[in-house]
């Protein structure tokens, strides 16, 4: 009866093995050791593109991997040619490449509902061995033309114990061998191309090894930073320029833009630093925001300046105003002075209000009319009067950066735009 259920018990497993003669042969040896090296084949179907992370500096990738090799211990009689499929629980018994991924930081074979594993073997040895697996590995990327760059990213396949003396490793079918799912995409990029090439790679303790590349170039797509970031920080310059339209002793007016246009800038800026890593250079998004900063922080202190300017002009004003009438130095004891102050295109009374708006050619000017008229010849008080105009124009500033910030602003964006575009 023990005999009976042993048998039982065995009986699947058995048959399989008897088959196969798992039994006759030590699979953990490689297929003819001691000779030549075993060349194993491999192709690759990239099912999925899962994520690209600048952060980690690395990608996600789920493929089918897949080897070929000929191992003749395997080989079984068929009248019909036929193949036979087995899954994950023959893998262990038999000998298979030690395939790893270079450079990956986590990696795992799905195993919903069962492990997905297959194991194919032909009448002649042939054996092919399919595994579905999703492997996170590094990417070092080049951000210096971020977000207007175009990454290359590898993942690279290699045997862990086997060098090329025991095991040569190669894709089956060149290119060819390499084949990816047209419903691949991904939200940030746009997928270029994908290319194989096989290398080899040297350890000095061990020796040379046959190591496999899976190379495809991204472009960012930078329609989704346009709206992000360069139209927000281009919006805030321009923004800053209202001001310069302002009356200039509008201060509640003008401090508040301009302390608003920068915090929001410094803003922007923070919040793109947030989802990057701290590299050591300098990005490409970095010199159009710091740039746009300088712009709105330049029309704060442009602002400053016309308000010290103007604080000055009218304490000149002031004193200019309290001096007349005056003799104005001029010691001629025969000759009467007459002095007469008038304003052109304003009355005295309204003399440095600066709140006055400009109306075509005219400035804020204060004409001072000096009337020398000799008192023997009322006929010559017309003929020598003189004029002396004292010209004073605080809005120079604001006329001057109305056109400097927007020209100097749209060169920029034409050496940036042409240099990395």
């Amino acid at each position: 009866k023990l005999y009976f259920i042993t048998y039982m018990t065995k009986s699947p497993m058995t048959k399989s093995e008897q088959l196969l003669r798992i039994d006759d042969h030590d699979f953990t040896m490689r297929p003819a050791f001691g000779g030549p090296p075993i060349p194993v084949g491999v192709d690759v179907q990239v099912e999925s593109l899962d994520t690209i992370s600048e952060v980690d500096m690395d990608f996600t990738m789920t493929l089918y991997l897949r080897h070929y090799w000929k191992d003749e211990r395997l080989s079984f009689p068929s009248t019909n040619n036929q193949s036979m499929t087995f899954d994950s629980r023959l893998v262990k018994k038999i000998w298979v490449p030690d395939i790893f991924f270079v450079h990956s930081k986590r990696s795992f074979i799905h195993d919903t509902t069962t492990d997905n594993v297959m194991l194919r073997v032909y009448p002649d040895g042939n054996v092919l061995y399919s595994l579905r697996v999703t492997v996170t590995a590094m990417c070092n990327m080049d951000l210096s033309r971020f977000p207007l760059d175009t990454q290359t990213c590898s993942l690279e396949i290699e045997s862990y114990a086997y060098t090329d003396d025991d095991l040569m490793l190669y894709w089956k079918k060149g290119n060819e061998s390499l084949n990816t799912d047209d419903r691949i995409s991904l939200s940030q990029f746009l997928i270029q191309k994908f290319h194989t090439t096989t290398k080899l790679a040297f350890y000095s303790s061990t020796g040379w090894y046959n190591r496999l590349y899976i190379h495809f170039t991204l472009r960012r797509h930078i329609f989704f930073f346009l709206l992000q970031t360069y139209f927000p920080a281009t919006l805030m310059v321009m923004l800053s320029w209202v001001s310069f339209w302002i009356d200039r002793r509008a201060v509640p007016a003008r401090v508040p833009l301009g302390i608003t246009t920068v915090l929001t800038m410094s803003t922007i800026i923070t919040g793109v630093n947030a989802s990057m890593p701290r590299v050591s250079y300098i990005k490409a998004v970095d010199i159009y925001l710091w740039v746009s900063f300088v712009f709105v922080f330049l029309s704060v202190i442009e602002y400053a300046a016309v308000n010290y300017l103007t604080t000055v002009q009218e304490r000149r004003e002031r004193k200019l105003r309290e001096r007349l009438p005056c003799t104005c130095g001029i010691a001629n004891p025969d000759e009467d002075i007459m002095m007469t102050t008038g304003y052109s295109d304003m009355d005295q009374n309204t003399t440095g209000n600066y709140g006055m708006p400009e109306n075509g050619g005219r400035q804020e000017r204060m004409l001072a009319q000096f009337t020398i008229a000799d008192s023997q010849t009322p006929r010559q008080v017309k003929s020598s009067r003189g004029y002396v105009n004292i010209w004073i124009d605080t809005h120079a500033i604001d006329k001057y950066s109305r056109v400097i910030f927007p020209g100097a602003y749209t060169l920029f964006n034409i050496i940036y735009w042409s240099i990395y575009s």
